[in-house]
């Protein structure tokens, strides 16, 4: 499944770690060492999330889709 929802990567001296949220998927976070490790664990953390919001018989957020590609 392709993601299409907007991710944000920072680097976090506290946890000493790569740091991705998904804000439209609230608590939606994952961590890694590199940038690539996190972009892995970020793919996972969503589509754990979105399973389980399915499962759970919640609404899914449709992406915002802030980019138009002409």
């Amino acid at each position: 499944m392709m993601m299409k929802y907007e991710l944000i990567i920072y680097w976090s001296e506290e946890d000493n770690s790569f740091i991705a949220e998904v804000p439209e998927l609230p608590g939606c976070l994952a961590d890694g060492e590199t940038y690539l490790e996190v972009l892995q664990n970020a793919q996972i953390v969503m589509q754990e999330w979105l399973e389980t919001t399915q499962e759970l018989g919640r609404p899914i957020p449709k992406p915002k889709g802030k980019l138009v590609y002409a």
